[in-house]
């Protein structure tokens, strides 16, 4: 029988932690890999034209060693494309610029503290954009 996740009602703080979570993400939206191709730079862009794409990358985590498979799309957009200059600006709005700085760092969970330094945006202001009844793309806290 497969697990049923349920995740928490405590309201998040300024301390919580907050990721993509990718299995939300694929349960609630058929297309987030056309989503996603809209932020491949253009090399990838190319390289990735077909949106139902299933390719595979083994990934070895820096810390343990660990290798795991991971859609070709999310690695290219995780090693490469965030990478690039430009990819964050000033003119992202709050969802878009979170979503963003959490594929600059590999997806690795921030405090919101931490996400507004990196987006010049208050705490304060993404924290209620993030701990609202609503998931944005997939950011969630950590479970």
């Amino acid at each position: 029988m497969a697990e049923i996740k349920r995740f928490s009602m405590v309201k998040p703080t300024e301390g919580t932690l907050f990721h993509i979570d990718f299995n939300w993400w694929r349960e609630n939206d058929n297309n987030w890999k056309v989503f996603l191709q809209n932020y491949l730079c253009p090399e990838h862009q190319a390289a990735f034209d077909n949106p139902g794409d299933e390719r595979k990358i083994d990934r070895i985590d820096p810390e343990t060693a660990e290798v795991t498979q991971i859609d070709g799309i999310l690695h290219v957009l995780m090693s490469h494309c965030s990478k690039q200059p430009g990819f964050i600006d000033e003119h992202n709005t709050v969802v878009d610029a979170v979503f963003k700085v959490l594929f600059v760092n590999g997806n690795k969970p921030m405090t919101v503290k931490q996400i507004g330094e990196k987006i010049n945006r208050p705490a304060d202001l993404i924290l209620k954009t993030l701990a609202g009844p609503k998931v944005y793309r997939g950011i969630r806290p950590v479970q």
